[in-house]
């Protein structure tokens, strides 16, 4: 009789752990949603946390679908490399499902640059080519550098929201495929959002963070910042 009521706590318990889990807020799916009082004005500026939803029964196989990945896609650019993603924004059955993918190209010596997905872990897959892959923790964590070279079928993990980057070490043209865990994962290349953000970030403040001249801070905003994604 003990057991019995042993067995009964814990799973009681258990229940009690899984519901104080789950009774959270649900995860962003864009940079931000700021909330409105004026219920008059939400009628002509209205969005919410991901799409608004197809009735089910106009659903078709179309909304499901996506074709044309098969393709190389063009890598001549200053990275030498191009992401193809797939998202709720071009693939509709996706959302509210909390996945995507994406196909990205490397030319030789093309780089995808050190980059975050703020709500998404993403694992990658080398389909042609050799990769030299890696992620730098959290602060907390003395930013540990991970890497590792892969080859055609590796496979590699990035959690979310660290940063992380792909260089293409072969010869020949690379392509690898990556999911994601958000139907809407964004992107912050570190490069591009720190000295090419609109308007530009005060001089002073990177040359202090980065511990450099003004004028080289100067230098780099004047660059031109090329998104491959």
């Amino acid at each position: 009789m003990k057991g019995v009521y042993f067995l009964i706590s814990t799973l009681a318990i258990l229940a009690s752990a899984t519901f104080l889990v789950s009774a959270s807020d649900p995860s962003p799916l864009q940079d931000f949603c700021v909330a409105l009082n004026d219920t008059k004005s939400a009628v002509e500026a209205v969005f919410v946390n991901g799409k608004f939803c197809k009735d089910p029964k106009l659903a078709n196989a179309n909304d499901f679908f996506f074709s044309g990945l098969q393709n190389p896609r063009n890598t001549q650019n200053p990275l030498g490399s191009n992401v193809t993603a797939v998202n709720v924004d071009n693939l509709l059955g996706l959302n509210t499902l909390g996945i995507s993918l994406a196909r990205i190209d490397f030319a030789p010596n093309g780089l995808n640059p050190p980059h975050t997905h703020p709500r998404a872990t993403e694992i990658l897959v080398v389909l042609e080519g050799t990769l030299y892959v890696g992620f730098v923790t959290s602060n907390g964590d003395g930013n540990r550098l991970f890497t590792k070279v892969l080859n055609k079928g590796d496979v590699f993990v990035f959690p979310i929201g660290l940063i992380h980057f792909q260089l293409n070490v072969g010869h020949v043209n690379a392509v690898a495929f990556a999911g994601l865990s958000s139907q809407n994962p964004g992107v912050i290349t570190i490069a591009k959002a720190v000295f090419g953000s609109q308007p530009p970030i005060n001089s002073d403040v990177l040359a202090k963070a980065f511990q450099v001249d003004d004028n080289v801070v100067d230098n780099l905003q004047k660059q031109f910042w090329y998104d491959n994604n």
